[in-house]
């Protein structure tokens, strides 16, 4: 399980990315296509990190929202 950040992009594409892996990042024309392509990457990216047998990175974000 890993928490995302979901937002919309410049390009009128909503942008995903998962912090706890950097550089893990993607986009869809909506935001549930955005989610379904980020589980895919961070699925690729964890199964890339296993085969080059390095350290798989913990969940270690908190989120929340601050009222300013």
């Amino acid at each position: 399980m890993r928490q995302i950040v979901i937002y919309p992009g410049e390009d009128g594409f909503w942008v995903a990315e998962c912090p706890s892996l950097p550089g893990c990042i993607s986009q869809g024309k909506s935001k549930e296509e955005a989610i379904n392509n980020i589980r895919e990457a961070i699925k690729l990216y964890i199964e890339a990190l296993e085969e080059d047998e390095l350290p798989i990175p913990g969940e270690k974000f908190e989120v929340m929202t601050v009222v300013v």
